[in-house]
């Protein structure tokens, strides 16, 4: 399964940072209604691998497990349920475990020799993070070229402005960023924020 398929189709990434994992199920239910059918949660907190579990196996919905930099993060969010992972960086050793467990992996890179290191071990779907410091739509244009067959989920400085643009490039599968789920939204358990900018972006996706 690519990066592509394991995100039910979605354009867009939600990076979720969740301190309740309780929140988890209405949040799968306000993205979905927004029209993006996934979300990684990322390893950040506490309540990250509750939160996975609470809505790993749910119909047409994708979760995943972020900020994936060890192998013991592999394994639990493996054993949460996760269907996807994601790193801001490359390990090998995460990477081999990932693909003996059998769950799809998008490391970050940020350079074409990390591309290149991600090529030899069988990865063309990549996170390029920091996206917006390391050259944005600018660098994604400039790897085309060497690396023609490798497809890119920018993460990092990607926003409502600038979505579309990315999502432009013809490497680009995805975008990965946070600001249909805002910490404050969140907090507040506001699913009707999270539905509602979920819907802004879906809307802005498909427009571009």
């Amino acid at each position: 399964m690519t990066g592509v398929d394991v995100l039910h189709g979605s354009l867009i990434v939600p990076v979720v940072v969740l301190d309740d994992a309780s929140f988890a199920p209405d949040l799968a239910d306000a993205l979905t209604a927004g029209g993006i059918p996934t979300a990684e949660i990322t390893l950040r907190t506490p309540a990250a691998l509750d939160a996975i579990r609470a809505v790993a196996g749910r119909s047409g919905f994708a979760v995943g497990a972020g900020t994936v930099t060890t192998v013991a993060q592999v394994e639990a969010a493996v054993d949460a349920g996760a269907t996807y992972l994601v790193s801001p960086g490359f390990d090998d050793a995460v990477i081999e475990r990932a693909a003996e467990l059998g769950i799809p992996f998008i490391p970050g890179v940020a350079t074409a020799t990390e591309i290149q290191r991600a090529i030899a071990a069988g990865l063309d779907r990549l996170k390029l993070f920091p996206a917006g410091a390391v050259g944005g739509p600018t660098a994604l244009k400039a790897f085309a070229g060497p690396f023609p067959d490798v497809r890119f989920l920018p993460s990092g400085g990607v926003s409502a402005a600038n979505a579309g643009e990315y999502l432009a490039l013809g490497n680009v599968f995805a975008v990965s960023g946070s600001w249909m789920v805002p910490a404050a939204a969140l907090t507040a358990r506001d699913a009707d924020t999270v539905r509602a900018l979920s819907a802004e972006a879906s809307a802005a996706v498909a427009a571009s």
